[in-house]
């Protein structure tokens, strides 16, 4: 029988929910062309459609906090131009698989 070091047996699994916009300031022209394909299928009520993109990314840490910074970290250096970009993410505990 093998035994976890310390530090491994305090780790838990996070999933993270990130979702990824264009600033408000941004023009989005994917969510125009979205908006017109709307209109042009009869939804004429949709007055804006802002585009991005949501990725899931299931990570191991030693705490939430820790995985809130090692996901904000991926955000500011890869996931998301933080010239054009702004990011949110939601964190769970991931449920333990049997």
């Amino acid at each position: 029988m093998t035994h976890a070091e310390p530090s491994e047996m305090l780790r838990a699994m996070f999933l993270a929910h990130v979702y990824v916009t264009l600033k408000p300031t941004v023009n989005d022209p994917e969510g125009l062309t979205i908006r017109g394909a709307l209109h042009s299928l009869g939804f004429t009520s949709v007055s804006s459609v802002r585009s991005g993109k949501y990725m899931e990314i299931m990570l191991e840490a030693a705490d939430r906090t820790v995985a809130e910074a090692q996901v904000a970290e991926m955000c500011r250096k890869l996931l998301a131009n933080p010239v054009i970009e702004e990011f949110r993410v939601d964190l769970e505990e991931a449920p333990v698989e049997a």
